[in-house]
């Protein structure tokens, strides 16, 4: 699997003399090759490293938004040093909203840089010696200046703050080893539940039936109604806390839809054309976008899951049962997505109270998964009138993982 550096003795995990740095593409190549037995399972290591390079180009993760790390030491030679541990971070746009100053009327919503950790990795011979910890505290610092200055949108005024300040807003990360280890260092656990739908074979819902399918085309206009939708009512809620989120911007969705392109092409030589469904009319739609995931391949499906990456009911206000039809039209479409495409899990991360009413109308039999082993969503805040602890975590869904 090639060699990562010759270090004897191996230099303990506060010594001064090890470094957080950006790796050479042959460094990334080298830990791709270490990281494949865990995660490349439904690809060959050629396929895998290929996905690896590829996921650099798509939105979100091109033009600088992906940032590869590893720990090792300092003045070693690139392609030559050990990486002792290594991980990425994605670029995203977020905001925070807290109340105005007397606490009344609207909040005021600031738009800035959040950071996405994710593929955090020590190659065996160098676990249980504090690499890791080491690592995720250097790269916890780093990333609160790390391309701050990219928040907002100038020409609309957003994001000024943050980026006058020129810190990041938070950093976020999906833990697989439970809640411990990163909470210790600095990234503190937040809920983690979901819906479990199985997939059901058979005729889905048609046009005729009052939904339709959503591909590629319809998403820009359907992401940025949500963004828009997203921003106001954080700025109507109300309470004293600070809410987040991070967007749920297209690019975040493309991200995650082109990731399984890579993956359906290569397992069954073919990519889907159903991204999701919508039902009602403008203003009182409600809407799922979806992405297959594939952890096990055709060998093992148990592990491949279509994941449900945002739900958005435009006007909660309706009627529950006119919410739950509609719904139930969108699941319906899933469940034959998830079957036809050898998927054994539907999943919808954190519903709040309103939508997890909605889908108990529905009628679709279902669990609700409260996880505290894996992917547990976990947020570091970068703020200074808050502690994490005073934070809600507004749309922590699976558009947001990476």
């Amino acid at each position: 699997m090639g060699s990562n550096g010759n270090l004897s003795p191996l230099p303990p995990a506060s010594s001064p003399s090890l470094i957080l740095a950006q790796p050479t593409q042959g460094e990334r190549d080298r830990t791709a090759r270490h990281t494949y037995p865990n995660w490349g399972g439904a690809l060959t290591e050629e396929g895998y490293l290929q996905r690896e390079t590829y996921l650099t180009t798509v939105p979100l993760a091109r033009d600088g938004g992906i940032t590869h790390w590893i720990l090792t030491v300092d003045g070693g030679v690139p392609d030559e040093r050990p990486i002792l541990s290594s991980c990425e971070s994605l670029r995203k746009r977020a905001v925070y909203a807290r109340p105005s100053g007397n606490g009344e009327g609207e909040r005021v919503v600031v738009e800035g840089v959040a950071h996405g950790i994710a593929s955090v990795f020590t190659e065996p011979a160098f676990r249980g010696k504090g690499y890791a910890s080491r690592m995720m505290k250097e790269v916890g610092e780093k990333l609160e200046g790390w391309q701050a200055r990219a928040a907002g949108a100038a020409e609309e005024k957003k994001g000024v703050e943050a980026v006058e300040k020129g810190s990041s807003l938070f950093s976020v990360l999906y833990s697989d080893i439970g809640k411990t280890f990163y909470a210790k260092n600095g990234w503190a656990p937040f809920e983690s539940t979901h819906v479990s739908v199985k997939p059901v074979k058979g005729a889905a819902p048609t046009e005729g039936q009052g939904v339709k399918v959503l591909g590629y085309h319809e998403l820009a206009e359907l992401c940025a109604a949500d963004e828009k939708q997203l921003r106001a009512d954080l700025a109507r809620s109300g309470g004293s806390r600070t809410k987040v989120a991070i967007l749920p911007e297209l690019d975040a969705m493309l991200w995650h839809l082109m990731r399984e392109d890579y993956m359906t092409k290569a397992i069954f030589g073919k990519t889907p054309t159903i991204r999701g469904a919508v039902t009602g009319k403008a203003g009182k739609r409600v809407w799922a976008i979806w992405m297959r995931g594939y952890y096990g391949g055709l060998k093992k499906p148990e592990g491949n899951v279509l994941h449900v990456l945002r739900v958005v009911v435009e006007d909660p206000e309706q009627p529950e049962e006119t919410l739950a039809d509609g719904l139930r039209a969108i699941l319906q479409i899933a469940q034959h997505e998830a079957a036809e495409w050898r998927t054994e899990d539907i999943q919808i991360w954190n519903p709040n109270p309103k939508l997890r009413s909605v889908i108990d109308k529905t009628g679709i039999q279902y669990q609700f998964v409260n996880r505290d082993t894996d992917s547990i969503a976990s947020l570091r805040w970068y703020g200074e009138k808050e502690q994490t602890s005073e934070l809600d975590w507004v749309a922590n869904e699976k558009f947001a993982w990476c």
